[in-house]
């Protein structure tokens, strides 16, 4: 998943990104290191904070871009 590197390129860190999402930080921790992943609702909120497609953040696409 490509949460580690939208959160780095935006200068959030762990902690911020867990508040603002309403999870505990080693939550965050665990989804950027593959030792757990999220499961679906948490996928469109983490999507939606980056403004992302859900299939960005899964590299199923390079194309970031949200289809509405």
């Amino acid at each position: 998943m490509r949460l580690k590197y939208l959160r780095e390129k935006k200068r959030i860190s762990q902690l911020k990104m867990a508040m603002d999402l309403n999870l505990a930080q080693n939550t965050i921790s665990q989804y950027e290191s593959g030792v757990r992943q999220a499961d679906y609702q948490t996928l469109i909120s983490i999507a939606n904070y980056f403004n992302v497609s859900i299939d960005y953040l899964l590299e199923r696409t390079d194309n970031p871009e949200v289809n509405k």
